[in-house]
């Protein structure tokens, strides 16, 4: 398989592009990058299957000529809400195999709608399968799995630890801050009873995790809010959350209220957001069961005839900063991604279509088995044991 890494040399890419090198299934990986100069770098010091391109996404042709001839593009190109939508219907058009990790509410609603030109096509799409969305969808899928009926889900994470990587190909701003003002300020869509609903982000919602007292989230633009309810039309409710990480501080409620009243940008928002990332100290989490977990999905419903809620976290010494374990936020989102890429590579996923990570073309247990055994070989966990990874609660 020949793979288009798109932003292969950013905080995200090159995670997932050092681990895609060593699949047998993968013969080539060319690292597209607008720095150039970054990627060519990156290149040589990868194995012999490696090689790098500039690439400028925004040029219509230059990204038809670099898909040309090849099997699976890997986008990690931000903001998605920029470039998302562009680069998968061109992908469509040169009849490539996608996958990215979209994590914009708004482009997710436009690239699912990308389906039957997919299908058509004859190739399959798979948008958000990072950290979050990606891994988050997994966890909320095993615990709706244990539901007879479901009614709500929620997805979450704590803020705190969701800092960008260091190593990097960008220059200027952030994607990723860039992400977090777009997600934060104006309006952002959820579903709530029974129907879409767009409300201010950073709403804050009480959370009823089974085995840990009541916290709170808050609403923060994401795509698992809306690809849930597309996947699972019965949901009457589907919201992502965000807790620690100072989200309720006056500092930061001051940036996304200059946002709001049209008084700063949000680049120049984004980099006073970095500003305030760059001083702010880690939040040590404490071991305790009152302890929000760092990453879970939460079901509500029925079990039989009995009103009940599960939780599935992501647990372990990998989620405590500081820890000589701390997978940090480019492996938790790039190896994801080099997992979704193995299935692709091995022809695991046979589905044509444009699918988000809970769509059930990939096992959640499966697929999550197979990132901690690559993040047990990268040295990022303890144990490649699903049981050490992942905790079920149940009310």
């Amino acid at each position: 398989m020949r793979v288009l890494a798109i932003g292969g040399s950013g905080g995200m890419g090159r995670h997932a592009v050092s681990l895609i090198q060593s699949f047998e299934t993968v013969e080539e990986i060319i690292v597209a990058d607008l720095n150039e100069e970054s990627a060519a770098g990156f290149a040589a010091e990868m194995n012999s299957k490696v090689s790098a391109i500039g690439l400028d996404v925004s040029d219509p042709e230059a990204l038809r000529r670099a898909m040309r001839n090849v099997d699976i593009v890997v986008n990690t190109c931000g903001p998605f809400y920029r470039f998302g939508v562009p680069i998968l219907q061109t992908a469509i058009g040169e009849g490539c195999n996608y996958i990215d990790i979209c994590d914009d509410w708004e482009p997710t609603i436009e690239m699912l709608k990308l389906d039957q030109a997919a299908k058509t096509a004859g190739i399959t799409a798979i948008i958000g399968l990072g950290a979050s969305p990606g891994i988050s969808n997994m966890l909320a899928l095993i615990a709706m799995r244990e539901l007879d009926e479901v009614f709500s889900v929620f997805t979450g994470w704590d803020l705190g630890g969701a800092k960008p990587e260091e190593e990097t190909s960008q220059k200027g701003l952030s994607a990723a801050m860039v992400h977090g003002i777009e997600q934060m300020t104006g309006k952002v869509q959820i579903y709530r009873n029974d129907a879409v609903e767009f409300v201010k982000p950073l709403e804050p919602i009480p959370i009823y995790y089974p085995g840990v007292s009541m916290f709170k989230g808050y609403i923060f633009g994401h795509p698992e809010a809306v690809t849930f309810p597309h996947n699972y039309p019965s949901l009457n409710k589907s919201i992502n959350l965000a807790h620690g990480g100072d989200i309720d501080s006056i500092l930061l409620k001051l940036i996304l209220g200059l946002v709001n009243w049209g008084i700063v940008g949000k680049e120049r928002a984004a980099a006073f957001l970095a500003w305030f990332e760059g001083r702010r100290e880690d939040n040590k989490r404490e071991k305790s069961p009152e302890t929000p977990p760092v990453m879970y999905g939460l079901a509500t419903g029925s079990k039989g005839s009995v009103d009940a809620s599960v939780g599935v976290a992501w647990v372990g010494e990998a989620t405590e900063p500081g820890s000589q374990y701390d997978v940090g936020m480019g492996a938790a989102t790039g190896v994801p991604l080099a997992c979704g890429t193995k299935f692709m590579c091995e022809r695991r996923i046979k589905e044509c279509g444009v699918f988000s990570p809970e769509a059930g073309i990939i096992d959640p247990e499966e697929f999550l088995e197979e990132v901690f055994v690559q993040l047990e070989r990268l040295g990022k966990v303890p144990s490649a044991d699903l049981g050490d990874n992942i905790k079920v609660s149940y009310s």
